[in-house]
Order: structure tokens, then sequence, then C-alpha cells
């Protein structure tokens, strides 16, 4: 790939001022993978994360990218002092402040030969075996992408209580990647391993993109004939929001993203999305409760919905104080639901999808794309997993 005339800024052992970054030249990479870790403000997660990095990093001699759009805590200070220890490890600035484009901005340094995209996230925890799995996975499938499952954690009640909701089927819709995913094909997943001839093929993250941006990358390989391989061999280890006002922002993000995509690329809303796109105009309807009591129905449904929810919450768990995950998986329907009429309803026309060549196949991607019973099975499920790579979607 042709590397920008003035590559962006890269520290490597400093956080002050900007550098090309190694020493061989703004290009980085050994030819094997790269490790891109987009971060803001992930002080108390980054450093255990490049911890858990390390011994593959070292072992196979994959440089690691922590790109960052502008951290306010310790995080920056926290990368570049392990930068100087560890020349693996490099800092990248991201004014963007997006995800998609910080990642976007990792793969322009990458070297040509570079063959692989692992992407870590850091609101979450991996597996010490995490990239070797997914490494093997591709090997054995022939596979252009690897997807993982996830599986929320929290400390404390109320993180514990939406981490329950994220894992159960009321608050993830019965998503492919978070019921106990077996290994199969699929339409989407959480990002985790990318071939990077197919990811520069479809042409990276769209960064117009806040939210969503990695379902719609793989709804433009799936079009383009990649394969994406759902791995049960390995999870990710998520750390929900901690309070139900960031929950609630989430997902209302979610839910523009998601109509972000649809108006992209000019598709409808599969039936499971209308059902919870519908619930905010359902509870609308109780402000006419005093014209017929028909009209608070909904709204009644829904809070006896998620009081059921939360009380099997509980009893599953074997703690009371679960049942919190009720209201909380209720809260994430309903903010999905307004985030997506928002970003549905928006003025403007949806952006026309750019014509993308077919993913060209090399030695790990063997044989022509099969969409047999797998791949059709996962399709009728929608694409479901992460939006901004944060948080499980309720309705992707």
């Amino acid at each position: 790939m042709k590397v920008p005339d003035q590559p962006p800024a890269m520290t490597q052992g400093s956080e002050a001022g900007p550098e090309t970054g190694p020493e061989t030249g703004p290009e980085t990479g050994n030819g094997a993978g790269l490790i891109v870790i987009p971060t803001f403000n992930e002080a108390h997660h980054i450093g255990g994360l490049l911890d858990s990095l390390l011994p593959f990093a070292r072992r196979s001699g994959t440089p690691i990218i922590v790109a960052d759009g502008g951290s306010g805590d310790a995080t920056r200070a926290i990368v570049a002092a392990r930068a100087q220890a560890e020349p693996l490890i490099r800092l990248l600035d991201n004014p963007a402040r997006l995800q998609s484009a910080g990642i976007n901005r990792a793969v322009a340094l990458a070297a040509p030969e570079t063959r692989w995209l692992i992407r870590v996230d850091a609101h979450a925890a991996y597996r010490a075996d995490f990239c070797d799995v997914l490494l093997a996975e591709a090997a054995e499938t022939g596979a252009d992408s690897v997807v993982v499952g996830m599986h929320a954690v929290g400390e404390g009640v109320l993180q514990r209580a939406i981490a329950a909701a994220q894992n159960s089927r009321f608050g993830n819709g019965g998503a492919a990647h978070r019921m106990a995913p077996q290994g199969r094909l699929v339409d989407h997943g959480h990002h985790a391993l990318m071939l990077l001839a197919a990811f520069r093929a479809v042409g990276g993250y769209d960064e117009s993109f806040s939210h969503n941006e990695d379902a719609e990358l793989d709804l433009r390989l799936a079009q383009a004939g990649a394969r994406i391989w759902l791995t049960a061999r390995t999870v990710v280890t998520y750390y929900p929001r901690r309070s139900l006002g960031a929950l609630a922002r989430q997902y209302m993000n979610f839910g523009r993203g998601r109509a972000a995509t649809l108006r992209k690329h000019r598709q409808r809303p599969r039936l499971r999305q209308w059902v919870v796109a519908g619930l905010a105009p359902a509870l609308s309807l109780a402000i006419l409760g005093p014209l017929h009591p028909a009209f608070v129905a909904p709204l009644a449904l829904w809070v006896l919905g998620c009081g059921a929810a939360g009380t099997s919450l509980a009893v599953a768990g074997r703690d009371p104080r679960l049942a919190l995950g009720g209201p909380a998986a209720g809260l994430m329907h309903l903010a999905w639901s307004l985030g997506f009429w928002s970003g549905l309803l928006r003025r403007g026309p949806a952006r026309a999808t750019a014509a993308q060549g077919p993913v060209a196949r090399g030695p790990a991607a063997r044989g022509p794309v099969a969409r047999g019973p797998a791949a059709q099975g996962s399709a009728a499920e929608g694409q479901d997993g992460q939006v901004g790579q944060d948080g499980q979607r309720v309705a992707s």
C-alpha cells in the first residue's frame, strides 16, 4: 500500500511531541500482523490489557499500536511509559477521536506485507492465547475475518446487573456471539482478526460512522465475497457501563448507528429490529391513556416484562440484586428505539454505497466463498454484535 507523504503522529518511548515512530520509518510491522487498540479515557484498563498482549507480541514480533483519541485521563501517560520500556508498543494520535478513524490511521502505517489486523478494544479483557487462537482459526477455516463471542462482567451491584442483562436473551436478543457461540460462518460478530487485504479491498472502516462501523464494514465484506467465521474457541470479557445514564446514551448511539447503516445501504430493518424499534412509539401511546385504557397497555406490558426478566435473572444468578437487570434491559431497548428513530428520520438522503470489487483470496483464505446453511442461518438471525465495539447491541 502507499504510505502517506506525511504519516500520522506516532510516539515511541515518549508521550510528548509527535514522532514518525520506529527507526525504520513510518511503516510498522513484521509482515505477520498488527495489533491495534483504539482508546479514549481507558486508564483503568489499558495497563492490564497491554500486559496480557505483550507475551504474544514479543513471541511473534507483532507491534501494538494504541490509537488514542485525545484521552483526558492517564491513558496516554501509561501507554507512553510502556512504550519507553517496550519498543513493540506505539502511541498513535487519533485526532478524529473515532475508533473507525483510529484503526484506519494505524493500518495506514502497516508495512505492505502485513497480512493480519488484530483489533483489540480497551474496555475489555482477553485470554492469554487470544491472538494465537484467532490465527489458528483463520488458518484452519480459510476465513477472511474471525470474530468472537462476548461475555459481560461487572463490579458492584448495578454493573453486575447490567452485565447479567446483556448476557441474557432478553437483553441481547439471542445474538449468536452472545449465546455460547458455536464455530460457524456468520454475517457479523465482534471484530477480532481480519485479513488486511480484505480490509483494504473494501475501503476499511467508514469514518463517518461513530457507531455500528463494525457491522457496516462486515456488510461490505460480505458483499465482496469475504468469509466471516465466528469462533467458539475464545471469547472477550466485556465491562459494561457503570451507570444507567451512560448505558442509555450508549444504546441510543447504537440505535443511531444501525439506522445509519440501513440508510447508507438502503436496507429494510429485520423483523426483530422492527420489534425493538417499535418500543418507543408504542410506549408513547400512554399519553392517550385518558382517552382509553388500551393506550396504556404497551407501557404496562413493558413494565411487566422488565419485572419478569429481572426476576428470572435474580433466580438464575441466585442473587436478588440481579433483578435490577430487568429494568436495565428495558432501558437498553427503549434507548435503542429512540436512537434508531432519531437516526432513521434525520434529514438528508441516504448515502449510496460505493461499488467494491471482490476480495482477493490469498493462501490463508482457501477455496470459494460458501454461502451454505451455516451462513444462511446466521443471516436469519441478523447482524448482531458490537457497535463501536464497546458494548453489545439489543437489536442490531
